[in-house]
């Protein structure tokens, strides 16, 4: 399956079956979804295979300090208005799944390296978690649109979250399928072998 600038996702793979999807294909294909198809509902197996893959993502320690809340319906209408502030995401609006991701306490063994190095590792996973997410979700032929502009108490509130909220993703269908052209730095600019 080719993913090429213009062209559509690949069909998702069948239950059951090893996917040989090259990665760059999966990299190509996943671009953030702004426009979701309302009428098309995220099935059941497709939801737990891009859950199961933040599962399986990487952590420091493998203390996985994040926690997943699947939003729909009534719930997922709310969150949305709580990343809808300033006129902001109004897409949102028409994905029919929002997953929140907040923060849980590291292990001991990450609290302390992050201390002794001062490098924040939940972030970092948190990241490496949505990624893998992301990647996934688009294996599996639905969009996704990860959202950093919210607001986290009344997310916390709507969840039942008693740690901080760090991004919501949207998940659906999108309207359009076609893979757009890809804006990003050259590699010489990201860059350095010494």
């Amino acid at each position: 399956a080719s993913c090429s600038p213009g062209t559509s996702r690949p069909a998702p793979y069948p239950k059951g079956e090893l996917s040989f999807m090259n990665f760059m294909e999966i990299a190509n294909a996943r671009q953030s979804c702004r426009s979701y198809d309302e009428a098309r509902v995220v099935e059941r197996e497709k939801l737990d295979a891009i859950l199961e893959a933040s599962r399986l993502a990487p952590s420091a320690c493998n203390g996985q300090p994040y926690h997943i809340t699947v939003c729909r319906g009534e719930a997922a209408a709310k969150v949305t208005k709580a990343v809808q502030g300033m006129g902001m995401n109004k897409f949102a609006s028409d994905a029919p799944i929002l997953l929140v991701i907040s923060e849980k306490p590291y292990v001991a063994t990450a609290a302390l390296g992050a201390k002794v190095k001062g490098n924040d590792y939940r972030s970092i996973d948190i990241g490496i978690a949505a990624a893998y997410l992301t990647a996934e979700a688009t294996a599996q032929g639905l969009s996704t649109c990860i959202l950093g502009w919210l607001d986290d108490e009344k997310i916390r509130t709507i969840c039942g979250l008693d740690k901080p909220v760090r991004l919501v993703i949207t998940v659906g269908y999108a309207k359009d399928e076609t893979i757009r052209p890809k804006k990003r730095k050259d590699l010489s600019q990201l860059v350095t072998e010494i």
